[in-house]
């Protein structure tokens, strides 16, 4: 951890080959939670973890005066970033010019019926949003959890909780959020 710091530390002083170590150091376990995200997508999903992470590092990066405490902060503004990407791609694609509900189908496979996930992620993210405002430690747990796919155990290392803390709140946060998208 300390290695990812000072690195971070010189990417903000502007050092080029200090981004490129970073990077490197972190790259595997951003593809690993970008899989995890995208194989609980729709099937025939075309945003691949490589695009996903690279959209991510380019947004986290990008920002001149971006400033990252540490790499659990660095974390979780890059699961905060992979959530609005995915929330983004769902807008777009639900959009009346993009086609709206119509869904490209191959004729071969026309039997085939999968239910709209696009509805149940903005559903979720609009909840999320609520959840923030009302207790937004529990909504870092449902960030870190559902859309980095983060363990209970890295979640607790990266928000610096025990491991029973983030099941009660992952738990409290589950059931607030059935019970808010269940209402809407």
């Amino acid at each position: 951890m300390n290695d990812a710091t000072l690195l971070l530390g010189a990417v903000e002083r502007g050092d080029s080959p200090a981004a490129e170590s970073f990077l490197s150091l972190v790259y595997e376990e951003l593809r690993r939670l970008a899989t995890h995200k995208l194989a609980q997508e729709a099937p025939g999903q075309t945003l691949q973890p490589t695009a996903l992470v690279h959209e991510a590092w380019l947004r986290l990066m990008g920002n001149e005066g971006r400033r990252f405490a540490n790499r659990a902060h660095f974390f979780h503004a890059a699961a905060e970033a992979m959530r609005r990407i995915l929330i983004d791609r769902a807008r777009r694609r639900r959009a009346r010019r993009h086609g709206g509900d119509m869904e490209r189908v191959d004729l071969d496979e026309c039997n085939l019926v999968a239910p709209d996930d696009d509805d149940q992620l903005l559903a979720v993210n609009d909840a999320l949003e609520k959840l923030t405002r009302d207790h937004p430690l529990q909504a870092q747990v449902v960030k870190l959890r559902y859309f980095a796919g983060l363990t209970n155990e890295e979640t607790a290392q990266l928000l610096d909780l025990s491991v029973s803390t983030v099941k009660n709140h992952w738990t409290f946060s589950r059931a607030w959020l059935f019970h808010e998208i269940r209402g809407a």
